[in-house]
């Protein structure tokens, strides 16, 4: 098979000639394989290092496009195995970027929130990247647990781009949501979402006061402003207490 680009090309730019950068096209290779039915669900799929060796790709490039593929729920990577062919979700997209307190005060309940964390925190590559920001650069951490009648329905775990919200830092999140601020200071002009069951961390069930077995839903959010992605966070909802639906 004739390599993508020589080992030592920008795994950003790509060579003269092709119009999207490496890690995309190595996305669309394994894509393919996938949706041909070539790679079949749970079968392992090519490693980092034999796609390197296949297509004549960085480790880096190899290492992102995986990495984005499972990201995307096409595929999951399991520690010192390897990447498998995901089983298929149900995927839904939502047009809205709700407001929770609004959500719970229409269903005729009060509206409370606790502030777990709000500080300033290093990006690590994988932040960084979801911000585009450029590495180590500075975000603003948040967790916040909200609450419909005094009862835990929420964690809102958010890192705020702070070149497009530089008070976000300053605010008192108990008395007005993020989402609330965001959408005031820094209006959405995009939004990306992902939705999946999953099970919680045992802090995050101490913080919701749910058994270790509950069932939750996950929702992993970036959404941009006119000046660019403002910020990436993960919503955990106890999947007794709350479910997320759409309407046209």
């Amino acid at each position: 098979m004739m390599p993508l680009v020589h080992k030592n090309a920008d795994d950003g730019q790509g060579e003269e000639g092709y119009a999207a950068p490496l890690y995309v096209k190595l996305k669309d290779y394994v894509r393919s394989r996938i949706e041909t039915g070539e790679w079949k669900i749970g079968q392992r799929v090519a490693s980092e290092n034999e796609l390197v060796e296949i297509l004549g790709v960085s480790r880096m490039t190899a290492n992102r496009a995986l990495r984005e593929l499972a990201d995307e729920g096409l595929v999951v990577r399991v520690r010192g195995k390897g990447s498998f062919v995901a089983t298929k979700k149900l995927t839904s997209q939502f047009q809205s970027v709700p407001n929770i307190a609004d959500e719970i005060r229409r269903n005729g309940g009060v509206y409370s929130a606790r502030v777990i964390l709000l500080q300033t925190e290093t990006c690590n590559a994988d932040l960084a990247d979801a911000l585009a920001l450029p590495a180590s650069s500075l975000a603003v951490h948040s967790i916040i647990v909200h609450a419909e009648d005094g009862i835990p329905v929420q964690i809102e775990d958010r890192f705020v781009n702070p070149d497009c919200v530089p008070d976000y830092i300053n605010q008192d999140f108990s008395h007005v949501t993020p989402n609330g601020y965001l959408t005031e200071v820094a209006p959405f002009v995009r939004a990306e979402q992902h939705i999946e069951a999953v099970g919680a961390q045992a802090w995050e069930c101490k913080l919701l006061a749910i058994s270790k077995t509950e069932p939750c839903l996950l929702v992993r959010r970036r959404t941009w402003s006119a000046k660019g992605v403002v910020s990436s966070v993960r919503l955990l909802y106890p999947g007794s207490r709350y479910r997320l639906y759409s309407s046209n």
